[in-house]
């Protein structure tokens, strides 16, 4: 190769870097464009994303102001609904006070001298006191609602005698099994029987008329004429059973069909209220021994059938408890004191608190002088208020 061949290639490649080197740098140059070219896309969309961002958060911020106006409004008129029908329900406190309801008893003349004849005659007859109780109601003092348990009828209950803090709670109206909680405590915060005992009894029952008594249970049992099962809660054994000696039973009380025989307990002792067909438009009522079961005095009370739906005794009286078909407010509108130590015009016409619906039991306790209720399936405890009988 000649000597002037080298500076020719050298010149030669010097023009081909050149050239790719352009090349290269034009490239470059245009990616860097388009890059800018996405940036400033990228740029322009996250400006509007943000706008549209803002404007949404201020528009769900006027959202909730708005909401939050409503609800105050709301809450307002909720308390104002509540204070007019708590002014109402003092009203026609007052009004049912003023006016109360006449008792639901049939005027017959004839009935009438009979019945003054009969009492004249059974003026030597009457109930002889076992205790000095001369107590009886004045009024509900208060009402507290423990909590809502099982069937919308059913019975619970304290031992009316004993000291035991045992709950006994019969679910239903036809069954075999108690459950027994150990406290009230037990009962109020737990809302299954996860807590409390069960008892099977030999013979299911019947109705919400049973009764604990003096470590005892006084159930009403079914089998062809209806039956008075004492049950000893300790050993689990039936200690005695007496057929109710009444003659074509019906139901007690004309709101509860269900029950035939309501047991009750107060001051005296032990009591059967019950109605036969002999004479169904009035309550029965009989003063039983405990012990062996036997009925040891029975009257005929002026009390009617009629839109009753429940009943107990207190201090050796018969408080019958009426109610409509429609449930209203249930009220005490027929006392029979089987002492005479209280007239009908003297006793207090009670009226209960309206929450739910109609009473399906309702047992005094004379121990705490308070009544333990179910009504439609809420478990209540009425507390009483006591005032001294006027003699007659």
């Amino acid at each position: 190769m000649g000597p002037w061949r080298c500076p020719l290639l050298l010149l030669l490649l010097a023009a081909a870097l050149r050239a790719q080197q352009q090349q290269f740098m034009e490239y470059v140059e245009r990616r860097l464009t388009l890059l800018e070219e996405r940036i400033s896309q990228w740029h322009d969309q996250s400006s509007r994303y943000s706008t549209e961002l803002r404007d949404f958060k201020n528009q769900v911020l006027g959202m909730l102001e708005t909401a939050e106006k409503e609800r105050e409004a709301m809450r307002s008129e909720a308390e104002s609904a509540a204070v007019r029908v708590d002014r109402l329900e003092r009203e026609v406190d007052y009004l049912e006070t003023q006016n109360p309801a006449p008792p639901c008893v049939e005027v017959d003349e004839t009935l009438m001298e009979k019945q003054v004849a009969t009492a004249k005659q059974r003026k030597n007859e009457k109930y002889t006191k076992l205790t000095d109780c001369s107590d009886t109601i004045a009024s509900v003092r208060a009402m507290k609602i423990l909590k809502r348990f099982g069937s919308t009828s059913g019975l619970w209950t304290k031992d009316a005698a004993g000291s035991s803090e045992k709950i006994y709670v019969f679910d239903g109206t036809a069954n075999d099994t108690v459950y027994v909680f150990p406290r009230m405590r037990e009962f109020t915060l737990y809302s299954a029987t996860r807590k409390a005992a069960r008892i099977k009894l030999p013979y299911p029952w019947v109705g919400t008329g049973h009764l604990v008594y003096d470590g005892h249970l006084y159930y009403i049992r079914q089998q062809g004429p209806f039956q008075v099962i004492k049950f000893n809660l300790a050993n689990k054994t039936v200690v005695d059973s007496s057929v109710f000696p009444a003659e074509e039973q019906i139901p007690v009380f004309g709101l509860s069909p269900f029950t035939y025989i309501e047991m009750a307990a107060d001051e005296e002792g032990l009591w059967a209220i019950y109605a036969t067909k002999e004479d169904e438009k009035n309550i029965c009522l009989a003063k039983l021994d405990p012990t062996s079961l036997d009925i040891e005095q029975m009257w005929d009370t002026p009390c009617p059938r009629e839109n009753a739906e429940g009943a107990f005794v207190v201090c050796g009286a018969l408080h019958v408890v009426y109610n409509t078909r429609l449930p209203s407010r249930s009220r005490v509108q027929c006392v029979f004191d089987v002492s005479g130590t209280l007239a009908p015009e003297d006793a207090s016409l009670v009226y209960f608190p309206k929450r739910y619906g109609s009473h399906s039991s309702m047992k005094y306790s004379p121990r705490e002088r308070q009544v333990y209720a179910w009504d439609d399936g809420y478990q209540i405890i009425y507390r009483m208020e006591m005032k001294k009988k006027l003699e007659v």
